[in-house]
């Protein structure tokens, strides 16, 4: 099986010359942008592993948005905020795993976690033991 044969500029520009695929191309350019949400989800991850979570959150707050339950999003968009000291938005994003998933051991340990680094120990006490019970490290 041979592989498809590939014409720049595709068979508009063929068919009515360059003006012609000219016009093509920018009808498809004003048109809506529709965000690949596996991409950016990908996209994101290496910025974490690049160490700028940063970027990371800035990508994730709008796969999160436009998928508000998936926790996989969720658990990335927590750790981004955490590991940038947004430990405000961490918790938040956190108890929302929590309220999707109870029985994440480690959503409950890294809720924990940031209760503690904004010096809320006491609060953090319940989701350790949570997270020691469900076996998380």
């Amino acid at each position: 099986m041979r592989a498809p044969r590939v014409v720049v500029g595709g068979p508009a520009a063929m068919a009515g010359g360059k003006a012609r695929g000219r016009r093509v191309v920018e009808q498809h350019m004003t048109q809506p942008f529709e965000i690949d949400l596996h991409s950016e989800f990908l996209r994101a991850d290496l910025f974490l592993a690049m160490g700028q979570p940063t970027e990371a959150a800035r990508i994730l707050e709008r796969v999160v948005a436009a998928e508000p339950e998936n926790e996989a999003a969720l658990e990335m968009l927590a750790r981004a905020y955490f590991g940038s000291a947004q430990l405000a938005r961490s918790e938040e994003a956190l108890t929302r795993l929590v309220e999707l998933a109870p029985a994440n051991g480690w959503a409950r340990r890294a809720l924990a976690r940031t209760l503690e680094r904004q010096s809320r120990g006491a609060e953090a006490v319940v989701h350790h033991r949570m997270a020691d019970a469900l076996g998380a490290a």
